[in-house]
């Protein structure tokens, strides 16, 4: 078979995941057709150059399909019906639902592949998009039984235009992978993040960087994360159990610590520090980087001004040394109006990029 050239698209949905899809092919010049119900993100994605607002006038090689999972179903029957595309696929979160509401609403099922990158942001919306928000990023496809190869190449192509890594796996298996991986760790940065609502302002004001970081996710729209654990919401409920569970032994461990007896404070000791080994464990099988296996990096910590183009000029300086960050984190330096930037480097590439830093003014913690 020759190799798939996609060169038209039309995109159904303009958020966050739509319009970044459409700027990404648009930046390899496929011609994309935007659609959306909100006429307002549809002129919005079509400001940024993410495509035209006008029908395609013949048939688009690809339709993707960027809507809640609960409504990829009907809009995918709405667009098959039309006529519109060769091929047909989604960007939802969830896979199982779309695909047997696909196939209750006698969807032609042969040419339709599901499809989930693992990317996003915390804000919604168009003008959160970025044409560079998969590169790197892991994209799951799941078949249905009777996917054409054909579909399945158009798919590979969209995945690889948009820089991403292709993964293909059953709709059930993916949603119980992203239960574990993105559903119930959303939940749990919730509820943590609950516990914080009504606690004294002296209390919140402590906060670190480790608990911004558990927390993050937790920003995100209510609304659209509803949507997902509803689509997914039996796969979430196992995994939570389970998290009870583990966290009923954690309290009855450290419970145990506080007893005068020494084998149960010896007990709670063992029990308390088998999770945090197991936990540090299961962080460790993280990949890194564009889906690779995890690295270990060293880490330099300079001082950083709070004034605009200061990361910026730090990238920069580690540019000219001829050290690539690999990963960085921030946090405000307390009393001080500045911060601290903790820069990740490969191993043997701490003493030059010290050096650099530096020459050039940096002040190093």
């Amino acid at each position: 078979m020759d190799a798939v050239v996609m060169r038209s698209a039309l995109v159904t949905g303009t958020g966050l995941m739509g319009t970044s899809v459409a700027l990404a092919l648009r930046a390899r010049d496929v011609t994309v057709h935007l659609r959306d119900v909100d006429p307002q993100a549809l002129r919005t994605a079509a400001s940024m150059g993410a495509g035209t607002a006008q029908a395609p006038t013949e048939v688009v090689d690809l339709a993707i399909v960027a809507v809640p999972p609960p409504l990829v179903g009907r809009v995918l029957a709405d667009v098959q019906a039309q006529g519109l595309a060769r091929h047909y696929t989604d960007v939802a979160s969830v896979k199982a639902e779309p695909q047997q509401d696909a196939i209750a609403l006698h969807c032609d099922t042969s040419h339709y592949i599901g499809g989930h990158p693992m990317a996003g942001a915390s804000r919604s919306g168009p003008l959160t998009a970025r044409a560079d928000l998969f590169e790197g990023r892991t994209w799951a496809l799941t078949p249905t039984a009777d996917t054409d190869t054909e579909t399945l190449n158009t798919a590979l192509e969209l995945v690889s235009l948009c820089g991403a890594v292709p993964v293909v796996m059953q709709a059930a298996v993916h949603d119980r992978a992203v239960a574990l991986v993105s559903h119930a760790p959303h939940v749990v940065a919730s509820l943590v993040a609950m516990r914080l609502e009504h606690a004294e302002e002296r209390t919140v004001s402590l906060a670190g960087p480790g608990l911004r970081d558990l927390t993050r996710i937790a920003e995100a729209d209510p609304r659209l994360w509803l949507d997902i654990l509803s689509a997914n919401a039996a796969a979430v409920a196992d995994l939570l159990e389970e998290l009870g569970s583990d966290l009923g032994e954690m309290v009855d461990g450290l419970r145990a610590i506080t007893a005068t007896d020494e084998s149960k404070r010896s007990g709670g000791v063992e029990i308390v520090e088998n999770v945090l080994r197991r936990g540090k464990s299961g962080r460790a099988r993280i990949s890194g980087k564009h889906g690779t296996q995890p690295e270990r990096f060293e880490v330099v910590t300079v001082m950083i001004g709070d004034q605009p183009g200061e990361l910026a000029r730090l990238f920069a300086d580690a540019d000219r040394a001829g050290v690539n960050i690999e990963d960085i984190r921030m946090e405000h330096a307390t009393g001080q109006l500045a911060g601290l930037v903790h820069v990740s480097v490969a191993p043997g590439l701490t003493a030059p990029l010290r050096k650099a830093l530096q020459a050039r003014g940096w002040r190093e913690r």
